[in-house]
């Protein structure tokens, strides 16, 4: 009677979820908003929550979700498709151009060694030569899922790393060349000889996409001007009519969307429109379609014994594969055992393409159910322990590194020198909160003997009409006046400038150059929303397009009452000590004292701590500083927490931006940085280069300034 009362009330529920789909989109929401987060805090990827969430929503009979369901299966594949257009657009293509030769050597040892061995342990499972190809094909890509803990390491500039990162256009092309041609074979029944034509066929295809629409990107880009919003429709549109193409033609979508990707990836560049085109899919289409797979597993009628054996397999094939790939690419160039391990561990991953492909193979029938589980179990498991491996191989290799180079002081310091011409831009909106900014600037000045200038933006559109023109120029007038009186007061220089431009962030920048700007010094408000997460907000775009260091302000009181700044450094492997300099220089117009903050793991030794207290020092004596700052070292288990607590007893806090490499499936490792400028109350001033500073190998360092909205309105 229970039993049949349960089965009653389930089948009256999934008819009433057929009826309202609403319903199952708002569960799927709930599940992307609160899964990730805890699984995080947990130290668990959150694709491995939304995995796990799918898998017990389906396997708890009550059909909550199905992957049947018409909503979720068109979100789903709209998400597989975003999720490889994602691995396309996060490639590292200039990583690949400085690293060609040895990054095609690499890839080529990776690609043959994990597809050879794992299609000789898919024929051992009984499987024809086409399905066990395509086994092979699943691992030979690799996800960059550890690269952030690498940059926060210090090892991202070290060569191999940077090889092996650029290898990955390769090995993820080729792994879905061969996906494709295996998946189409299927389909057919074709030949051998017939499927070497469908192989050259692609490549052809391959040629023309790239080339063909990398032309046609740029010149819309390039007469579109600087609209995001007509820029990310664009991408959308290639995507789709990539995809749309393909399947007319009969091949598989996914390799369409990678290829959309690269083309878009080499359009856009360093632009904002690529974070929000990456942000549109792990917001929302990417989580969906990882909580379709999580729906996809089935267990029913499995054999715990044949499963372990199966996932233990595939485990060790790619495991010893991957490895031996490193070792023969060691061989070729003499890399070092720490490089070879670093690899290694960052060639291990598996996201984006396989469990795409394993979600198409599932459905065309080339894996059955018992594989396509041993392969999400594989994903899960090797997302999991990859960072865990990563983190302890990864010190060594920055060490070597570092004992190699010659000298320990880093190259991104601001160098501010009181015999250059120091001018500093602030850009100014609000009269009625300009003041600190202008104090702040006023102090940097005074002490480098430099100028400020106060810049206001009136910005005027192609169609806008005079009175609008004027209105603007008025109220920026206003604002430059009282600007100029405050500079007045401080017994600084002050050359006011208005700019008439069509956007605010491009008129900074604009004016930032022809002014010879060596520092931008901006307000931070506190207007956040899903439209500057889309299209920017001024903060991202000035430091995607300045020339010059730009520092964001939230001061909560008067700088000239600054009296104790707390500079935190996190790595002291590959540390950014422009924050330092500026505090310092600060500090000097103030009579202030400078804390340099260091924070290590709880369990450190005394003579550990004794060590980096004297590493510090030597970092910052580097600087050549009139007046070194304090140094301090602390011993916690959360280093977010510890610095809250220690910048409790000063008034400012500098920090640098970071802005974390994000990966398909919001795999990207949280950075120190963002968490406490959601949660300090003191003033705060973070400093960063700008994005497409050459002084960087790879991406510069600039916070995701998703809490961040524009200048000081």
């Amino acid at each position: 009677m229970e039993l049949m009362s349960k089965f009653l009330i389930s089948e009256v529920y999934s008819q009433f979820m057929v009826k309202e789909p609403i319903v199952s989109f708002v569960i799927l929401l709930a599940i992307i908003l609160a899964v990730p987060i805890l699984f995080e805090k947990l130290r668990i990827p959150g694709l491995v929550g939304l995995v796990l969430s799918g898998f017990f929503l389906n396997a708890s009979g009550w059909r909550i979700l199905t992957a049947e369901s018409q909503l979720i299966h068109l979100l789903s594949d709209i998400g597989l498709i975003y999720l490889v257009f994602v691995a396309g657009l996060e490639t590292d293509l200039k990583q690949f151009r400085h690293h060609r030769s040895h990054a095609w050597v690499y890839a080529c040892c990776t690609f043959t060694i994990v597809a050879i061995i794992t299609t000789f342990l898919g024929l051992s499972l009984g499987l024809s030569w086409l399905k066990a190809i395509f086994i092979g094909s699943l691992f030979t890509s690799q996800t960059l899922i550890t690269y952030p803990l690498l940059n926060r390491l210090g090892a991202n500039k070290n060569f191999a790393v940077g090889m092996a990162v650029g290898a990955t256009v390769l090995t993820d092309l080729a792994a879905l060349l061969l996906i494709t041609v295996c998946l189409y074979s299927n389909s057919r029944q074709l030949l051998l000889a017939e499927t070497i034509n469908i192989f050259n066929g692609l490549v052809i295809y391959s040629l023309i996409l790239l080339l063909g629409c990398t032309w046609a990107g740029k010149e819309y880009f390039r007469r579109s001007g600087d609209d995001t919003g007509n820029q990310i429709l664009f991408s959308l549109l290639a995507i789709f009519i990539a995809a749309v193409t393909t399947q007319i033609i009969g091949i598989e979508k996914i390799f369409a969307a990678f290829l959309a990707g690269l083309v878009i990836n080499s359009v856009v560049e360093e632009r904002p429109v690529k974070e929000k085109l990456t942000f549109i899919g792990n917001t929302l289409l990417i989580p969906i379609f990882f909580v379709n797979v999580g729906l996809s597993i089935n267990l029913a009628g499995y054999q715990p014994i044949y499963l372990a054996k199966l996932i233990g397999l595939l485990l060790v094939a790619l495991i010893t594969s991957k490895f031996l790939a490193s070792w023969l690419t060691k061989l070729f160039y003499r890399y070092s055992w720490q490089e070879t391990l670093t690899i290694w561990s960052l060639s291990l991953p598996q996201v984006s393409i396989t469990v795409v492909a394993a979600m198409v193979a599932l459905k065309a029938g080339v894996l059955n159910q018992d594989l396509f589980n041993s392969v999400i179990v594989v994903i899960l498991l090797t997302v999991t322990t990859a960072p865990l491996i990563t983190n302890r191989v990864a010190l060594t290799v920055t060490n070597y590194r570092l004992e190699e180079s010659d000298s320990q002081r880093p190259q991104n310091t601001i160098n501010i020198s009181k015999h250059d011409a120091f001018s500093i831009v602030v850009p100014i909106y609000n009269p009625q909160t300009q003041q600190y900014l202008i104090e702040m600037a006023a102090l940097l000045a005074r002490q480098t003997e430099g100028r400020i200038i106060p810049l206001a933006i009136a910005t005027a559109g192609v169609q806008m009409d005079t009175s609008q023109v004027d209105n603007a120029l008025q109220r920026s007038e206003l604002c430059l006046a009282k600007a100029a009186a405050l500079s007045q007061m401080m017994g600084v220089k002050a050359e006011p400038l208005i700019r008439i431009d069509d956007a605010h962030a491009q008129g900074i920048c604009r004016a930032a150059r022809e002014q010879k700007a060596s520092l931008i010094v901006m307000g931070w408000g506190k207007r956040t929303g899903i439209r500057a997460r889309l299209f920017g907000n001024v903060i991202d775009n000035v430091l995607c397009y300045a020339h010059c260091p730009v520092a964001v302000t939230r001061l909560v009181e008067s700088p000239k009452k600054i009296q104790r700044i707390l500079v935190p450094i996190e790595n002291l492997l590959a540390p950014s000590l422009q924050p330092v300099e500026f505090a310092q220089i600060l500090a000097e117009a103030n009579q202030a004292q400078v804390t340099v903050l260091n924070v290590c793991e709880r369990r450190t030794s005394s003579n550990k701590i004794t060590a980096r207290r004297s590493q510090l020092s030597a970092l910052v004596a580097g600087l050549a500083l009139s007046n070194p700052p304090e140094i301090q070292i602390i011993a916690h288990e959360n280093i977010p927490q510890a610095i809250l607590q220690a910048a409790r007893l000063y008034d400012l806090v500098v920090l640098p931006f970071i802005r974390n490499r994000t990966t398909p499936g919001g795999l990207a490792i949280s950075d120190v940085t963002t968490q406490l400028a959601k949660q300090l109350t003191c003033s705060i001033v973070m400093l960063g280069e700008p994005e497409h500073s050459p002084q960087s190998v790879f991406s510069p360092s600039i916070i995701s300034t998703t809490a961040i909205a524009s200048m000081d309105h």
